[in-house]
């Protein structure tokens, strides 16, 4: 079963080269029963550490059931270590925060033994079924070290190794150990152990004594003699053929990992929540941010769609004489005449509408209210996106015959009506009569003005009847589509051009604010601050990752030895990678969801106590979720990577 050939091994210590194995050989049959034997220091832990696949020879070849082990991979060799190899500490190498059950169990996570053996039959097979659920704190030396023989026990191994398993127990306690090894060893398991004790040697059947490194006796135990037994059936068949583990198999150690993510962090409650600190504020600040960005850009939009698409506005340009800028005259103003002849002559234009305005004082009853007024035509609403609550818009005839008319916006309308219909009375604009026709349905703010704080009168009447004029103060003019508004826009000016007879030398006779121009600007204005406020919240983010990357790196120093607790019983590199990565992300995301929460409620805040505009999405709430995660994972893999490549005999030896 176990074959060594000429094994040599040399320590390092400070520079000084320890021999601790210098060309040892041996062989142990299928049922022996082997103590190796020896003073301290004289390599046999070494040769047992070797023989168990926690270390490897730096020259020599070890067969295992056949199998040369001494050239494998550090993933081959826990496999192997896993279904074939079940060993007991001195030091028992219980993990602390567990019960004993699960301790027992932990080898079934990284095995994929098919017909493992229960854990709770385990513990009462050595005497422990009514202390499965205690932890190793409230059991005592030999009860801790019948728990590990139960453990090495769980995957069905075929060979039991034991390093001084009576090395820490009173006498008593000493003799039970080995009776439990005894009767293991009748049923057909093979075992080895190491002692420097000759009591203890006597009762295996034969005894190897090594000093200095090398073999200087192998001999049967007086009155004994070897004879190969089956192996049992309760503990046959774990070297068998290598498996792929399955999608069942992998969920349960998912869930197992976990569970033992969790229990870490409980275990270092504070350390775990300065960790989550960082997550928190940098995850909070995203949500907060973004939810800003995001109601900032529903507001936005909004009062774009209060100004139309595909909008253009042409009002008259201006000159500077001598330094000073004044308005180019009467040549330029613009005229109703001209609003048909931009309607008929201009190709691509979709409608057309004149608007004049200005400040006014509006009373109803005792109240009064300031408001702006603007006169135009029928087309205005459409072009405009607006639409009337109550009564109805203006009328092609009622800017025919002038009307004094007026529709009211929703501001405008709880000033000076409160909440009584408007619709039939009469108000006084500037001191003149208008019967209020309909009231403007209440939408979002506008960019030059508040579109509910408006009174909207026939253009007739307000220019001639408010304001006193024969022109108006801007064409608003709108395009079929997108595609053909700078075109609308190059002809309107050039036929105002022609119209008022301005030379081609007059700069900027007329000006032309393109809505869609506008429109972009303020888009992508509003883009760049969510995400330059997104980026702030993504270095609170980063800072926490740091943190999240010291607090593993400080964990895997106080955990080293149980990763080489992990590694002797069958973890890969992999499965440790994964656990500490899980616990990183484990971290993340709890920092992440508490963020989520954190940003919400001050989000929530924001809009009631300052009145912001905040939208709180999904695809946010998501965002910084799959991030905060990302976190972990980014910030724990060098954690992670660092504790899977400990060697599994160097760190149970650390302290």
């Amino acid at each position: 079963m176990i074959d060594v050939r000429d094994i040599h091994k040399t320590y390092r210590m400070g520079a000084v080269d320890v021999r601790a194995l210098r060309g040892v050989s041996l062989s142990v049959a299928p049922g022996e029963f082997v103590a190796l034997m020896g003073p301290s220091g004289s390599g046999k832990s070494t040769l047992m550490h070797i023989l168990g696949l926690l270390d490897v020879p730096d020259k020599g070849v070890y067969r295992l059931n056949g199998q040369d082990v001494s050239s494998l991979s550090d993933r081959e060799l826990a496999d192997v270590r896993a279904r074939s190899i079940g060993f007991v500490f001195q030091q028992y190498n219980l993990l602390p925060r567990v019960s004993a059950k699960e301790n027992v169990a932990l080898p079934l996570i990284y095995s994929d033994q098919p017909n493992p053996a229960s854990p709770k039959e385990l513990l009462e097979r050595v005497g422990l079924g009514d202390r499965m659920d205690h932890a190793p704190n409230k059991l005592s030396g030999g009860q801790q070290q019948r728990v590990a023989i139960a453990r090495a026990l769980v995957n069905r191994p075929p060979i039991l190794m034991a390093d001084e398993p009576t090395g820490n127990l009173d006498s008593r306690s000493a003799v039970e150990i080995l009776g439990i090894l005894r009767d293991l060893h009748a049923s057909g398991l093979t075992v080895m152990i190491v002692t420097h004790d000759p009591e203890v040697a006597a009762r295996a059947e034969r005894v190897i004594t090594i000093r200095d490194g090398r073999i200087v006796g192998d001999a049967p135990t007086a009155g004994k003699t070897h004879h190969a037994l089956p192996a049992g059936p309760d503990l046959a068949g774990a070297s068998a053929g290598k498996g792929r583990k399955g999608w069942a198999r992998r969920l349960v150690e998912g869930f197992s990992m976990m569970r033992q993510a969790f229990r870490a962090l409980a275990a270092n409650k504070t350390r775990a929540f300065l960790s989550m600190l960082g997550v928190l504020i940098g995850t909070g600040a995203v949500i907060a941010v973004l939810a800003l960005g995001t109601g900032a850009k529903k507001s936005v939009e909004e009062r774009i769609g209060a100004m139309g698409a595909n909008l253009l506005v042409l009002r008259p340009g201006r000159i500077e004489a001598r330094g000073v800028a004044m308005e180019v005259g009467a040549a330029s103003r613009l005229s109703l005449a001209d609003v048909d002849a931009v309607r008929t002559e201009v190709a691509g234009v979709k409608t057309v509408a004149p608007t004049v305005g200005g400040g006014a004082q509006a009373t109803f009853g005792g109240k009064n209210w300031r408001t702006q007024i603007v006169g135009t035509v029928p087309a205005y609403a459409s072009m405009r996106n607006l639409t009337v609550a109550v009564g109805r818009f203006l009328e092609e005839e009622d800017a025919r015959t002038r009307a004094r008319v007026a529709v009211i916006g929703a501001t405008v309308s709880r000033e000076l009506f409160g909440g009584v219909n408007p619709v039939g009375q009469s108000i006084r604009v500037n001191r003149v009569a208008f019967e209020v026709i309909g009231v403007l349905t209440e939408s979002g703010t506008g960019f030059r003005f508040d579109p509910n704080d408006q009174i909207i009168l026939p253009v007739t009447t307000a220019m001639r009847r408010m304001l006193g004029r024969d022109y108006v103060d801007t064409i608003e003019i709108q395009s079929t589509d997108g595609d053909v508004l700078s075109a609308v826009e190059t002809n309107s000016v050039e036929l105002m051009r022609q119209r008022h007879r301005i030379s081609p030398e007059e700069e900027e006779p007329f000006r032309v604010f393109n809505m869609a121009d506008i429109q972009k600007t303020i888009l992508d204005t509003s883009r760049t601050l969510s995400l330059l406020l997104a980026g702030i919240g993504a270095i609170s983010l980063l800072v926490g990752g740091i943190g999240i990357m010291n607090i593993m790196l400080v964990s895997v120093t106080e955990r080293t030895r149980e990763i080489g607790i992990r590694k002797a019983i069958g973890a890969r590199r992999s499965d440790i990678l994964v656990q500490f990565l899980v616990e990183a992300v484990v971290i993340s995301v709890c920092g992440g969801v508490l963020g989520i929460l954190t940003g919400w409620s001050i989000s929530v805040a924001m809009s009631r106590l300052a009145g912001w505009a905040v939208s709180v999405t999904a695809p946010t709430v998501l965002l910084a979720t799959v991030f905060s995660a990302l976190v972990g994972v980014v910030f724990g893999l060098w954690p992670a990577r660092k504790a899977s490549g400990l060697n599994p005999i160097e760190a149970l030896r650390y302290e």
